[in-house]
C-alpha cells in the first residue's frame, strides 16, 4: 500500500473511531500491517500534523491513539461553545442529553444504539457546556467511557436531583424510555424557550 493512502486512511480511522480512539494493535488488524509499522506511521502522521501547524494532533493515551485539538487553540473553543449563537443546544443534542439523563451511566456505542446515528459532535457539545461529564470507564472490550450528567445539568434545568426527572408509569422498558426521553426532552425546549425569550426581552 502506498504511504500516503495509509496515512490518510489512518487519519480517517481516528476520525470515524471518535474520542474512544483506537489501539495500534485494533488499527494494524484493519489495514492487516504489522503493528510496529502502524505505530510509526502514526507517530510520522504526529509530527506531521506539528510541523504543519495544523488544528488537528494525534493524541497517545493509554497506549491507543485518538485525534484532538490543539491545546494552544483553547481559548478559541471556549468563546466558540459559550458565544450567543451557540447558546441553544441542537435536537441532536437534546435527544443525547435525554438518554444520558435516563441511561447513566451509559457509552458512547450504547447511545448512538438508541439514537441510530453517530453522537460524537452531540456529546463534546454537552461536555463543552459542563451538562455531561465522564464518570468511569464500563467493564467491557476497550474499556469505553461512561457518561453522566453533572450538577451544572440540574442546575440548569432546576432539578434538586435526578429523581425529579420525568417518571412516567409505563410498562414495557423500550416504550418507558422514549416516553421519559419525550418527556424530558419537552421540558429542556421549555427551558430553552424560557431562556430565549428572556433574551429578547433584554434586548427590548
Amino acid at each position: 500500500m502506498d504511504y500516503s493512502k495509509l496515512k490518510s486512511i489512518l487519519e480517517g480511522l481516528l476520525f470515524v473511531s471518535g474520542e474512544e480512539g483506537l489501539s495500534a494493535k485494533a488499527i494494524a488488524e484493519v489495514v492487516e500491517m504489522d503493528v510496529d509499522v502502524v505505530r510509526d506511521v502514526l507517530r510520522d502522521l504526529q509530527s506531521d500534523f506539528v510541523r504543519d501547524g495544523r488544528g488537528i494532533r494525534i493524541a497517545e493515551v493509554a497506549g491507543g491513539f485518538r485525534l484532538t485539538t490543539a491545546p494552544d487553540h483553547a481559548p478559541y473553543f471556549e468563546k466558540l461553545a459559550y458565544s450567543p449563537a451557540r447558546s441553544s443546544l441542537s435536537q441532536a443534542a437534546l435527544e443525547t442529553l435525554s438518554i444520558i439523563a435516563y441511561r447513566q451511566p451509559i457509552t458512547r456505542i450504547e447511545i448512538e444504539e438508541i439514537r441510530g446515528v453517530k453522537a460524537d459532535r452531540a456529546i463534546h457539545t454537552l461536555m463543552v457546556k459542563d451538562l455531561i461529564e465522564e464518570v468511569g470507564r464500563a467493564d467491557a472490550l476497550g474499556r469505553p467511557i461512561l457518561y453522566g450528567t453533572t450538577k451544572a445539568f440540574l442546575d440548569y434545568f432546576g432539578l434538586a436531583s435526578l429523581d425529579q426527572l420525568p417518571d412516567p408509569d409505563v410498562g414495557e422498558a423500550d416504550d418507558e424510555l422514549e416516553e421519559r426521553t419525550k418527556m424530558l426532552f419537552e421540558r429542556i425546549e421549555g427551558r430553552q424557550l424560557s431562556l430565549d425569550d428572556l433574551r429578547m426581552l433584554e434586548a427590548d
